[in-house]
């Protein structure tokens, strides 16, 4: 009966995880796009991106924890080090996309802003942004993979 709980929680972090990154990234952010302005844009995504990041935390937590409890439960079965491994990659990519890089992404924002508005012309803060929001995309991307990994690896494991 444990197991199977352990299982219930694994599979919903998953569906959570890589529910949350398709949702966003395919049918929230075009339709905002398409229907905000910039400035409400702006706004909205300021908002949306931490609690999306704090979720990907906690699905990598409870995916994590549980993937263990599993191990320890079937320890003859090596291929469970696999998932907690990559719930504890995911767990780490969401933390930093968290905490520091949307903040730099934010605070990079808010400059280029000040010095568009001043009639500024400010190509090298701009790329600076712009690189910073394609990592972001990027690490959002790998995230997406290894949870489909995980969704692979249960398939093989349970």
């Amino acid at each position: 009966m444990t197991e199977r709980i352990l299982i219930f929680f694994n599979l919903l972090a998953m569906a959570i995880l890589v529910g949350k990154i398709v949702f966003l990234s395919f049918i929230t952010t075009p339709v905002l796009a398409r229907t905000l302005n910039a400035k409400e844009f702006s706004h909205v995504v300021r908002n949306l991106f931490p609690p999306y990041y704090v979720l990907g935390m906690i699905s990598a937590t409870v995916g994590w924890s549980t993937s263990l409890a599993l191990e320890l439960l079937n320890t003859q079965d090596s291929l469970m080090l696999i998932p907690a491994t990559l719930w504890l990659g995911i767990l780490a990519i969401e933390y930093y996309c968290r905490t520091p890089l949307i903040s730099q992404i934010n605070e990079l924002s808010d400059e280029l802003k000040i010095k568009q508005a001043k009639g500024l012309n400010t190509p090298l803060l701009q790329q600076r942004r712009d690189s910073l929001h394609r990592l972001s995309v990027q690490l959002n991307s790998i995230v997406l993979l290894m949870g489909l990994c995980l969704i692979g690896l249960s398939g093989i494991s349970l």
